[in-house]
């Protein structure tokens, strides 16, 4: 037990966070006031009226001791029934999970649990300068979970401006991020407010974007509310927006301060997009974590239909593994390994969404898994791996509703046509294309060397036209 004044320092804070559960014992300011009534020996009531003194310590002290673990509502009930509010409350108190993401040039943590959203100012203070904020948010995100988000803000103090811009992947464009500059500038923000984008991989592409450059650099907060930015775009720093010659052709490099992983916010989710989401949790697996891709064939079927401790493991699983990679490399400067394994299954998925024109026909995650099928196929043609693993991530891929190839999408393509956008990829080097490929289940590698014809020809073996 603290005296009131001891959780006002942020030494103290500090210290009980890491050691111990905190609880604020929350009391309305009339119960107070007839408590302390007539106790003048106490030298902040002494010669002063208490209520004007205890509402003015409660407007500068409520917001920090907000930043407990657990908040108790008492009142004139005797102190045994408070004691056993406590005891109940601290029993049934479920702290959310920290996963670590340790780089060279800075560190934080991805909090994953259920109700974040409500308790994002406690979550926040500790690592934010400051406690203003501009939040980025989309339609219908900001319809769903705005109002959330700034209730929790502002019980630990936080003062916010709010920018709404339009969803998909279509707002992801430099005419969009010029305009969210010019918005977030007048909203009159200093070098410590920070950015906080709530909603799906655009929008935290493009509010992430804009705090890499506004001020040459603003605190930046990732709180995604997909499957898909859950396990993948919000964890390591990548932002950016699309030109009309491909996806995330600019954009910078720009950690956030913190990651708040809702995962109550999954349940109002539609079941196409918990689908696009979920093939990113496939990819990790396949990447370098075989034990990841078994369990996905067991569990996965739950994730996509929204059982929620399914999915909440699903986030761990694969954000764990992200932060591992990104931790090992940040930049993306190894070019055989490392982050580079992350764009298995991109290669081709960027190709797709751009002959859709990001018009919202085909979504990210989707063009992706599709994309994981012909990375297989490819792999398999080229004898790197067996035909048996192919047939087998190609069918876990339909058994949980996502296309595994050109046959399973509602258009027709050109190979010529996807492979000049595989050319202006970003992984591009020396005018070849790197590939992700993979010699089995779990064991993906770069290569720059795979023939043209060869990718030309599964493309059009997958029903492309010539």
């Amino acid at each position: 037990a603290t005296g009131g004044g001891a959780w006002m320092e942020p030494a103290t804070r500090a210290m009980a966070r890491a050691r111990a559960v905190t609880v604020w014992l929350r009391c309305p300011l009339p119960v107070l006031v007839r408590r302390v009534s007539g106790r003048e020996h106490r030298p902040l009531l002494r010669d002063q009226d208490p209520a004007e003194v205890l509402a003015r310590l409660a407007a500068v002290r409520h917001p920090v001791y907000a930043e407990a673990d657990v908040v108790v509502d008492c009142g004139d009930e005797p102190p045994e029934v408070t004691t056993m509010r406590v005891a109940e409350a601290i029993t049934a108190w479920q702290p959310p999970r920290r996963l670590p993401v340790r780089l060279e040039t800075t560190s934080y943590d991805v909090v994953v649990g259920d109700g974040l959203l409500a308790r994002a100012g406690a979550l926040l203070a500790p690592v934010l300068p400051q406690k203003r904020a501009v939040v980025v948010t989309d339609t219908v995100v900001g319809g769903l979970h705005l109002a959330t988000l700034r209730a929790g803000l502002a019980e630990a103090g936080f003062t916010t401006a709010e920018i709404i811009v339009e969803g998909g992947e279509s707002a992801k464009s430099l005419a969009r991020y010029a305009a969210l500059v010019e918005q977030v500038i007048d909203v009159g923000i200093e070098r410590k407010t920070a950015l906080i984008a709530l909603g799906g991989g655009v929008v935290g592409d493009l509010a992430g974007f804009a705090a890499a450059t506004v001020l040459r650099g603003l605190p930046f907060v990732q709180v995604p509310t997909t499957l898909l930015a859950q396990v993948d775009s919000s964890v390591g720093g990548k932002t950016g927006v699309n030109t009309r010659q491909g996806k995330n052709l600019v954009g910078a490099f720009h950690q956030p301060a913190l990651v708040l992983a809702d995962t109550a916010t999954l349940a109002t989710l539609p079941p196409r997009e918990l689908r696009a989401g979920y093939a990113e949790i496939v990819k990790a697996g396949l990447i370098g974590d075989a034990a990841l891709f078994d369990w996905c064939e067991s569990h996965g079927a739950d994730v996509v239909g929204g059982d929620a401790a399914a999915q909440a493991e699903a986030v761990l699983r694969a954000c764990a593994f992200k932060a591992g990679v990104v931790g090992d490399d940040e930049r993306e400067e190894r070019p055989n390994d490392g982050r580079a394994l992350l764009n298995l299954g991109h290669t081709f998925g960027h190709a797709l969404e751009a002959e859709y024109g990001y018009g919202g026909g085909l979504l990210h995650g989707e063009g992706v898994a599709a994309g994981l099928g012909l990375a297989f196929r490819l792999s398999a043609r080229l004898g790197l791996c067996a035909e048996a693993d192919a047939a087998r991530v190609i069918a876990h891929l339909r058994a949980t509703g996502l296309p595994a190839g050109l046959r399973d999408l509602d258009r027709r393509f050109s190979a010529a046509a996807l492979y000049a956008h595989m050319r202006r990829d970003k992984k591009v080097k020396d005018g070849n294309i790197r590939f992700v490929l993979v010699r089995g289940i779990g064991a993906a590698f770069t290569t720059a060397e795979v023939e043209e014809g060869a990718v030309l020809a599964l493309l059009r073996d997958e029903g492309a036209d010539a």
